[in-house]
């Protein structure tokens, strides 16, 4: 069976800007307190959860963001479509694992994970994948895990042609949360916590689009009723 279209798209252009993006975005989170406290939570949350599983950064690029979480004492590694990009990881972070793979079937089984981050990962995604990943979240993920997902708000998509000089082709889904967090909560993920930021176009990294991060939490199994 072929893969969509979207994934050889999303792998040629990520493995073409991987050393620029590396290069480009190694010094985001310092500069993004709000990202910060958001992956912060997430980590307090797992942690207090008691699950024995890892954490999968699904769509984890360069690694930036695994080793972060990594740092704050979650057991974590990098889930990516691109080869390119997690050599970079790999070069960067030597001592965390990680993985080439696609959120539309991942290699994991199921329940096995006490987190999942998806940190602007899904937004390459078309609307009539995204319940199919939702689905493949809510599989991995243990009763009680939690997933934090990134993404920009908008309506309308945009697409790119070029980045850092390369040809590239990438269309970006930009969601609103109440779009999501409906979606999550059909794939059996329900949002206990969501944030928005507004744009900022005058930071070290202009945002022209608001972004928003959905807290998911899966249920833990129900004690069955004695007879």
């Amino acid at each position: 069976m072929s893969e969509p279209d979207f994934l050889r798209t999303t792998r040629d252009s990520y493995d073409l800007l991987a050393d620029d993006y590396a290069g480009h975005f190694r010094g985001e989170l310092a500069a993004k307190p709000l990202d910060r406290a958001q992956l912060a939570g997430f980590a307090d949350l797992v942690k207090a959860s008691g699950l024995p599983g890892p954490v999968a950064d699904v769509g984890c690029g360069t690694g930036r963001v695994t080793a972060h979480l990594d740092g704050i004492g979650l057991p974590v590694f990098g889930i990516d479509l691109s080869p390119r990009m997690l050599a970079a990881a790999r070069q960067a972070h030597p001592g965390l694992r990680f993985e080439e793979g696609s959120m539309l079937a991942l290699d994991l089984p199921d329940g096995s994970l006490s987190g999942l981050l998806a940190w602007y990962s899904t937004i390459h995604v078309p609307d009539e994948l995204l319940p199919q990943v939702f689905a493949e979240f809510h599989r991995v993920l243990a009763p009680g895990g939690h997933l934090l997902a990134g993404f920009q708000v908008g309506d309308v998509p945009r697409h790119r042609t070029e980045a850092f000089g390369h040809e590239i082709d990438l269309t970006f889904h930009r969601r609103r949360p109440e779009q999501v967090s409906d979606l999550l909560g059909a794939a059996g993920l329900p949002v206990i916590a969501r944030m928005q930021r507004e744009c900022d176009e005058d930071g070290p990294f202009p945002e022209k689009t608001p972004q928003a991060f959905l807290v998911a939490r899966k249920p833990r199994a129900q004690a069955k009723p004695s007879a």
